[in-house]
């Protein structure tokens, strides 16, 4: 099972989520699900009219001329950042502010303090209106979303919100991490399965025939250029292991969706999953591993690792 992963777990942000297209952004490829409207460009992140956007990283004073009332969900982009487009089925961190904005409550928020802040896959927010106004987000960018009732929490007796409120939010998109590796493409190496990559990155190994290797091995298929993974660190990576044998997928953060965070380590990680050799590679790459048979196994496994990023390591929760 998938897990959801979030450094804070909001209450409330806990909906199913929901989805669909609206537009298409040229520029990067993605598709918009949100616009802004006359409910969105209500909400503002500071009282002071002659500065709706306040300052991003700041926390914002949320303020909403009316109680809203949207029957679609509509996002507001009050600063533009200049990084890039959060990628479909990449991870995203966020400092936020949740207000309920039919009895003005604070529902949630981060403490915008440069070290406590929401971490997760995009497609796993938790708020389907919030993953509808991350669509073509860039990082840096502060956002004033209105999130209808039918995009929301639904009636919360844990929040207060009723199953008819319009929520305000302010979203301050910290850093956006891709779904596949994105590092320069490497020289083949001999001895190892071929990797062909389909249209999203996702791997297609071929294992030879013959018997499974008894010695372990890594080469790098592409190099990235950010940093260095350090043992302990909170690696963002999209993995595909294969039994060497039996020639099939024995796990796949592609076939579960999104990707996940390993700690960086010899041992298995507090996630559970071992990926091995990611100590030392950098952020962007992708590497092919083949782990020998461990005790009590007579089969080795493939490994073929893409290396998205480093975060502080976050809580896990069911």
């Amino acid at each position: 099972m998938r897990k959801s992963v979030a450094l804070i777990v909001a209450a409330g942000l806990l909906a199913t989520l929901a989805g669909c297209s609206s537009s298409s952004d040229a520029a990067s490829g993605c598709t918009t699900e949100t616009s802004s409207g006359a409910a969105s460009n209500q909400i503002s992140a500071t009282t002071n009219p002659q500065d709706p956007a306040g300052t991003f990283g700041k926390a914002p004073t949320l303020t909403v001329g009316t109680p809203l009332d949207t029957p679609t969900t509509q996002s507001t982009t009050l600063i533009k950042g200049s990084g890039p487009t959060l990628p479909t089925g990449g991870v995203v961190s966020l400092d936020f502010v949740l207000v309920d904005s039919t009895t003005g409550a604070t529902v949630s928020k981060t403490p915008f303090d440069g070290s406590s802040y929401l971490i997760s896959p995009v497609s796993s927010v938790g708020l389907p209106g919030l993953e509808k106004a991350l669509a073509c987000a860039t990082e840096g960018s502060r956002l004033a979303i209105a999130i209808a009732p039918a995009d929301g929490l639904g009636a919360s007796t844990t929040s207060g919100v009723a199953a008819t409120d319009t929520l305000a939010m302010i979203v301050d998109v910290r850093s956006a991490i891709p779904a596949r590796a994105d590092g320069a493409v490497q020289p083949a190496q001999a001895g190892f399965p071929s990797v062909a990559l389909g249209p999203d990155g996702r791997p297609g190994i071929t294992i030879p025939s013959g018997t499974a290797p008894t010695e372990a091995k890594t080469a790098v298929l592409k190099k990235g250029d950010g940093a260095t993974v350090a043992a302990g660190d909170g690696v963002w990576v999209q993995y595909t292991a294969v039994s060497y044998t039996n020639k099939t997928v024995t796990a796949s953060t592609w076939a579960d969706g999104a990707p996940v965070q390993v700690t960086a380590s010899t041992t298995a990680s507090t996630t559970g999953v071992t990926v091995p050799d990611l100590i030392g590679q950098t952020v962007g790459s992708q590497y092919i591993s083949i782990v020998p048979p461990t005790s009590g196994s007579t089969d080795a496994t493939v490994y073929v690792v893409d290396v998205l990023g480093i975060t502080p390591v976050v809580q896990q929760t069911q």
